[in-house]
């Protein structure tokens, strides 16, 4: 279920994400579709801005490492 959180001072859509749902990946373009016209609004958001959340993801992906090296 979507939440709603209030923008601090400074703050982007990309630093709530980080805080709130722990990523940014995959989830900042969902938090811009959950809220029509926050990219207008500029890089920082107004303090006490709500923006509505999506889900946090199910899982986490992982990406296969590469050793160069023995």
């Amino acid at each position: 279920m979507p939440r709603t959180v209030i923008a601090q001072q400074h703050d982007t859509v990309d630093q709530l994400c980080l805080r709130h749902l722990g990523r940014t990946a995959g989830v900042t373009e969902a938090v811009y579709e959950l809220n029509p016209g926050l990219a207008e609004l500029g890089p920082t958001l107004p303090l006490g801005r709500a923006v509505v959340l999506p889900d946090p993801p199910a899982t986490s992906a992982t990406v296969p490492t590469v050793q160069l090296w023995d």
